[in-house]
């Protein structure tokens, strides 16, 4: 399974283990939900619920399926004011940002704009290049399914420290970085493996291609998802920040541990420049938005049948049960069942958007923190494993 890292904010999604920091145990706030017609989804309401007691501040989920739309918000939304959960939140989405990056470059791959084989070179010419890096040899489905072997920028100690971790990230919260800093950044050091050796998640290949679908596209990459895919599924609750620090309302406030030396305090960390996590994570979407994308992706609404193929082939993880196709991920659960998923860190927020090869079946839920990984995988075994026994 992949696991995704920010210095900041520990293990990200799907870990097989337990995460080690000290989880918060506040109190649980009042579940909300509404069922679907044909089942209450028993099951996945206690998974979440389990979370929230075993230490997570809140969740907001929805799942439809044949039998309907069902949404649960449990625990709270504000530490401060123990406002609960909402069930339309909007939130932070994270690495879900790269399906749309991904969706926008094979519409362009289907007008004949590019092609996946193409090398970075092609079009960015010049700028993938210093110590052993060469974008001459990295192509763009290499950028798409995390093999060219590029080094993840959130991984560099000093960018770390001024940027994710403690102090460093409360005091440049609000600095505005743009994507040549981040690249300055990755290209300072030696690729991590030659390109297409393995799988390895870097928010390096994220950066420069979603730079891909500016140059390609002539327009700011915020404004290809906006016209290719907002706009044309009614995303209402779906945006780009831009450099704006702050999550439309209704949503809660998102929390993270900041202090490895300090494991039980926790930090309000709503409010950061949205351009730190550009083409990389920086949508902001809501659960009942983000289901309503893959239903359309994975039915055929928004790529022809040649591209969707392509994004859903995959390349071997580090991680047992888990494959990496173009911004879309295929996961094994426990009792067989094989779905494809995303998953998303934000500081301060876990996303994890699940659905069934045809997309008839969806899950998607958030964290208001950047804790409580472990759980995760309990969640999806609960909606999808209960559900093709037969119940929920």
């Amino acid at each position: 399974m992949t696991i995704r890292k920010r210095p900041a904010a520990g293990a990200v999604v799907l870990a097989a283990v337990a995460l080690t920091s000290t989880l918060f145990t506040g109190p649980a706030g009042a579940a909300q939900d509404t069922a679907a017609a044909a089942g209450d989804h028993q099951a996945t309401r206690g998974a979440i619920e389990a979370a929230v007691k075993a230490g997570v501040p809140g969740i907001t989920a929805e799942a439809r399926d044949s039998a309907g739309i069902w949404k649960a918000a449990v625990g709270k939304g504000n530490l401060k004011t123990g406002a609960a959960r909402g069930l339309s939140d909007r939130f932070r989405a994270g690495n879900l940002t790269n399906t749309f990056v991904a969706t926008v470059l094979l519409q362009m791959e289907a007008e004949g704009k590019l092609s996946l084989d193409d090398t970075v070179d092609k079009h960015l010419p010049g700028l993938v290049t210093g110590n052993g890096n060469d974008g001459s040899a990295i192509t763009v489905r290499q950028l798409l399914n995390h093999t060219s072997g590029l080094y993840d920028y959130t991984v560099d100690p000093q960018f770390a420290e001024t940027y994710t971790v403690g102090d460093g990230f409360l005091k440049h919260r609000y600095d505005t970085l743009t994507p040549q800093q981040r690249l300055k950044t990755a290209l300072s050091h030696a690729p991590s493996f030659a390109p297409g050796a393995k799988h390895w998640f870097s928010h390096t290949n994220d950066v420069l291609a979603a730079l891909i679908v500016e140059k390609v596209g002539g327009k700011k990459y915020e404004d290809e998802v906006r016209a290719r895919i907002i706009t044309p599924l009614g995303l209402k609750s779906t945006s780009n920040p831009g450099t704006g620090t702050t999550v439309p309302q209704p949503s809660g406030r998102a929390y993270a541990k900041l202090f490895a030396a300090q494991p039980d305090r926790i930090d309000d960390v709503t409010a950061v420049n949205g351009s730190q996590a550009w083409g990389s994570g920086d949508i902001i979407s809501s659960a009942a938005d983000l289901n309503r994308l893959y239903a359309a992706l994975m039915g055929g609404k928004l790529l022809p049948a040649q591209q969707l193929k392509e994004m859903k082939t995959t390349v071997n993880t580090d991680y047992p049960g888990a494959t990496y196709g173009l911004g879309i991920e295929q996961l094994t659960l426990s009792c067989g069942t094989t779905i494809w998923y995303h998953d998303g860190l934000a500081t301060g927020s876990i996303t994890v958007s699940a659905f069934t090869d045809d997309g008839g079946h969806q899950l998607t839920f958030n964290f208001n923190s950047s804790w409580g990984g472990e759980t995760l995988l309990t969640i999806l075994d609960a909606e999808f494993c209960e559900a093709s026994a037969g119940s929920r």
